[in-house]
């Protein structure tokens, strides 16, 4: 094998024994892998008896090209298409030309008949000249000032110098007392409490110094109207009226008690065993129709021309006399043979009556009934009017049921 060349340098084309000059740059940058390059190994280079022999030593001076150390970048991969969009490429947007001030503008109305648009102007009136204006006037001479003139501005006097102060005598030292707290400050006074709902008027307001009245003025004194006394006697109305208005004839009326006389005017009292068991008959039905009756009564009267009077009823508080008097007759109607009841105007504040006309043992009668808070009375009338029987009725009622106390 030949023997290689004194001459000849290493592969780098640098001499033995000394560095390259490197970028001082480049050699801060960071050593990249080395990237195989094209040229055949060492190896496989022709030897040194098969080169050409240098033409002259600058070659050995020339460095070897230096690797940037940047790997290829591969093209990008095809992008997917978003959600809704198209797959097709958007076609690239025309770029302008230039700017709209340098190209040529272009008359829309070319090529276009305009002849026939020119129509007539019709001619104003000339305007009639304004008025002149009118100037402003002169503002008034002012009077100038007649006061004492003022006294002349001097130097300011120098103030008067301090008297000496004579030294005074050297004091003994007291010992120094504790200091006391400072006081606290006073409590401001509380404002007098308002009473609600009601405003404080402002106080009126005085009359200038030289005011002076009309001829023939008096002055009267504003009396303030005070109105608590209506609202209290509105509040007693309402508490106290209404329940006296409504619960008098409730006092009046109950309790009360019964008892039958023996003669009440020209009528009297029978006695017989068959007027007795009518009475009889008659008290237990009332204490079976109002079992809330506290005393129960009946009787039968006459007189000596042959008139004949029924009468029974019961005590007790009743809250609604005029329906207990419309049920009673309603009782009584089968019994009787009643017609339409009528109703009768008893003066008397919560005492109802209503009589009406029927047939007993073959005769005409006359049933009437009265009710009020504390009692029920009801009579049978035999040869008497409607109006006969209930004003009968009424004075037996008063003979027959008594209040208590």
């Amino acid at each position: 094998m030949p023997e290689p060349q004194t001459g000849a340098g290493p592969a780098d084309g640098n001499t033995p024994g000394a560095e390259p000059d490197r970028d001082p740059a480049a050699a801060d940058e960071p050593t990249s892998p080395p990237v195989p390059s094209d040229q055949p190994e060492p190896s496989a280079q022709p030897t040194a008896a098969d080169q050409p022999e240098p033409e002259s030593t600058a070659t050995a001076d020339v460095p070897a090209p230096r690797w940037s150390g940047s790997a290829p970048v591969p093209p990008p991969s095809p992008r997917r298409p978003a959600w809704g969009e198209s797959a097709e490429p958007t076609p690239p947007q025309a770029v302008p030309v230039g700017p709209p001030e340098h190209q040529t503008p272009v008359d829309p109305w070319a090529g276009v008949d305009t002849g026939g648009w020119d129509l007539p102007s019709a001619e104003l009136p000339p305007l009639p000249p304004l008025p002149p204006t009118m100037p402003y006037p002169s503002p008034p001479s002012t009077r100038q000032w007649s006061g004492p003139p003022a006294p002349p501005v001097g130097p300011h006097p120098l103030p008067p110098q301090a008297a000496p102060v004579p030294p005074q005598a050297a004091r003994p030292t007291m010992p120094s007392r504790p200091m006391s707290p400072p006081a606290p400050p006073p409590t401001p006074a509380r404002p007098p409490k308002q009473r609600r709902g009601r405003r404080s008027s402002p106080p009126p307001a005085a009359p200038p110094p030289d005011w002076q009245a009309p001829k023939g003025y008096v002055p009267v004194p504003v009396r303030r109207r005070r109105r608590w006394p209506w609202l209290l006697l509105l509040t007693l109305a309402c508490c106290c009226g209404c329940p006296a208005y409504y619960g008098f004839p409730v006092s009046a009326q109950y309790p009360a008690r019964a008892a039958l006389p023996v003669q009440i005017e020209d009528l009297s009292l029978r006695q017989d065993s068959r007027s007795a068991e009518t009475a009889k008959q008659l008290e237990n039905e009332v204490r079976q129709e109002h079992w809330l009756a506290e005393d129960t009564f009946a009787g039968v009267y006459s007189t000596n021309s042959g008139k004949r009077v029924t009468v029974f009823g019961g005590t007790g508080f009743r809250l609604s006399p005029e329906s207990d008097a419309e049920a009673e007759i309603s009782r009584l109607t089968d019994r009787y043979a009643l017609n339409a009841p009528e109703t009768v105007d008893t003066g008397v504040r919560g005492r109802h009556e209503r009589c009406a006309v029927g047939r007993a043992d073959g005769s005409d009668v006359v049933v009437c009934t009265s009710v009020d808070h504390g009692s029920i009375a009801t009579g049978v009338f035999t040869r008497l009017s409607v109006g006969d029987s209930a004003t009968l009725l009424n004075t037996l009622r008063a003979q027959i049921v008594q209040p208590k106390g």
